[in-house]
């Protein structure tokens, strides 16, 4: 069999779904929004939240078939919406977002009920491959997943946001030189 023809066997079709509800949780506003759009194109039924407080309404009210849940959020952590919606409906097809992935994240995330993990930045394609993943197959590799220097800057800029874009706090934190550190905040993101 070719790897096209076994790719198309892994994956299942939304038309195979009654409920199309997605919930899409994060507050990106830009990736959110653009996130939205590009699932409706492809045929689900979006609702979006921005805060833990909002998508727990959603979830109590009518729990969505699907999910994309970012991992870190302005009011909480997105793991609590995973345990509440798969407490509320245990054969939802949750996916989690974060763009500081690690090992223990992904495997809390699995436990507490998500089928897969993808770091950002995603594309639609990746969120549908990983929402209609068969049961028993394998997420695919990403097309095009972040370079090792991206990632490396994503991490950087996101303990300088947290340390409210303090630079000697954030260069103390990450155990770097502050020279180095406003070298690095100067230039633009790698690809």
């Amino acid at each position: 069999m070719r790897p096209i023809d076994q790719k198309l066997q892994n994956q299942l079709k939304l038309s195979e779904f009654s409920d199309k509800s997605l919930l899409i949780l994060d507050d990106d506003d830009p990736l959110r929004g653009r996130l939205s759009r590009a699932m409706e194109k492809k045929g689900f039924a979006v609702k979006e939240a921005k805060t833990v407080a909002d998508s727990l309404d959603i979830v109590r009210k009518s729990p969505p078939n699907f999910a994309v849940i970012d991992l870190r959020l302005e009011d909480g952590n997105g793991l609590d919406v995973v345990k509440e919606l798969y407490a509320n409906r245990k054969d939802s097809r949750i996916v989690m977002l974060t763009g500081y992935g690690n090992l223990p994240t992904a495997v809390a995330a699995v436990k507490a009920g998500a089928i897969d993990y993808i770091a950002k930045p995603v594309d639609a394609d990746d969120v549908e491959a990983a929402l209609l993943a068969a049961p028993e197959s394998k997420a695919k590799p990403p097309e095009n997943p972040m370079s090792a220097d991206r990632v490396k800057w994503e991490h950087i800029h996101r303990v300088f946001e947290l340390c409210n874009r303090n630079v000697s706090e954030t260069a103390r934190r990450l155990k770097m030189h502050r020279r180095t550190l406003q070298r690095i905040l100067s230039k633009r993101s790698p690809r």
